[in-house]
């Protein structure tokens, strides 16, 4: 499906456009107003009548049509609507819940802009080169639907560690495109070579955050990275298959895979570790979700985060307006409203999200770190030329002959300069 399919939202009348409209109104009615001479020679209109009883009745007729057709295009414009425009829009349709707290009228056209990001590939492959996953051969797993697993990523020092973790995790998991999205202008080719040596079919793109959006505090992390792999899912019109979003930081429980490839709709469950009660996830009585746990309310319809549930793309390709803006804390919410979920359609997965499946473990970044030593020992009278380089191609370290103190190498306790064992 092509990426017209990504549409804005339909912008809102302000406050300044309703005057201007009620100013510009007499004239567009003026043949509701024809002109009458009364006796003294002035000139007056239909609707103010010589006696009490006609200038009544004339009002009326004059406002009947003008209220039936305010009302007329106020329910024209609302029916018109999709349902899943009017959620963003904050107009309410489509939730069984009367009760609902996050109407988030304060949403604009910058937080639900298109989804018309550039999505510049760096390298993919469709090919499944494991040989063996649980014990079966690949083929065996050939009926199974496809797990798109969506992982925003950006440079650091633990990326690359991070990466190669989660790819252990994956390694084991059959029938699953991973699509690694790059926060940076530029491909990095170590990844590249990564990505393709774990022989899991995989789309490597770049999908840096927008400028604007760089320097604010707290910054929407990750999703430039989440709209870019929607819009390749929709280019790609995939409409077989599930959507999970899998950050890199994360722990994955095998079974969580076998979980989620049930989607029908939307799935949901618990993570483990997440802010003051260590789980968000569905509150679930007599096997339907009926409210979510979560310490951080903030007026979300879902809030959950955003490991916490899967998607149909069967499902999901029912709503052109599919998004998730910039807005930082509420993009599960929004994404979610954007795909019109209701309440009484989440399929509670996790043994009735009684086990925690994903957990948040994070990692705490830290500063590069600073190797000095000189470059004309960088050369293969030793393993440090070669090893270094691959941590300055991973972005773990940087190399440097000026900055930070001298590099020491010790030998029987004792710390000497390089230069002593290297010479």
């Amino acid at each position: 499906m092509s990426s017209a399919h990504y549409q804005a939202l339909e912008p809102q009348t302000s406050d300044e456009d309703n005057e201007d409209i009620e100013q510009r109104r007499p004239k567009q009615q003026q043949h509701h107003h024809y002109h009458l001479r009364n006796h003294s020679g002035s000139t007056t209109t239909a609707c103010s009548l010589a006696t009490p009883v006609m200038a009544r009745k004339g009002r009326r007729r004059c406002l009947l049509p003008l209220v039936g057709g305010v009302l007329f295009f106020i329910a024209f414009c609302y029916l018109t609507l999709s349902v899943d425009t009017r959620l963003a829009l904050g107009l309410g349709g489509g939730s069984d819940d009367s009760d609902d707290e996050g109407s988030h009228n304060d949403l604009d056209r910058n937080n639900f802009r298109p989804l018309n990001e550039t999505v510049h590939i760096c390298s993919e492959s469709y090919e499944d080169r494991r040989q063996f996953m649980q014990d079966k051969p690949n083929s065996e797993y050939g009926q199974l639907p496809v797990i798109y697993f969506v992982t925003p990523t950006y440079p650091r020092r633990e990326q690359i560690p991070e990466l190669t973790r989660l790819a252990h995790t994956l390694l084991h998991v059959p029938r699953l495109h991973w699509l690694v999205a790059d926060d940076q202008q530029k491909c990095n080719d170590f990844i590249d070579t990564l990505l393709n040596r774990f022989g899991i079919p995989f789309t490597h793109m770049v999908s840096p955050m927008p400028a604007k959006f760089r320097f604010a505090d707290p910054a929407p992390r990750g999703v430039a990275n989440r709209r870019a792999a929607l819009r390749w899912l929709r280019q790609h019109n995939l409409t077989n298959g599930v959507l999970y979003f899998g950050d890199d930081d994360n722990t994955y429980d095998l079974r969580l895979f076998s979980e989620i490839r049930k989607t029908q709709r939307v799935s949901m469950f618990p993570v483990g570790l997440i802010a003051d009660y260590a789980i968000s996830g569905p509150v679930v009585r007599k096997g339907k979700v009926v409210a979510f746990l979560d310490s951080w309310v903030a007026g979300r319809r879902w809030p959950v985060d955003m490991a916490g549930f899967a998607v149909s793309l069967e499902y999901m390709a029912q709503y052109p307006n599919v998004n998730m803006p910039y807005k930082p804390g509420y993009e599960e919410d929004l994404f979610l409203r954007s795909i019109n979920v209701r309440m009484d359609e989440i399929e509670p997965r996790g043994n009735n999200c009684t086990e925690v499946l994903v957990w948040h473990t994070q990692t705490k970044s830290k500063k590069l770190g600073v190797v000095r030593l000189e470059s004309k020992y960088l050369d293969d009278r030793s393993n440090l030329g070669a090893l270094l380089r691959n941590l300055e191609l991973m972005g773990v370290a940087t190399i440097t002959e000026s900055e930070s103190r001298t590099a020491q190498i010790s030998k029987n306790g004792k710390a000497k300069p390089h230069s002593v064992i290297l010479s």
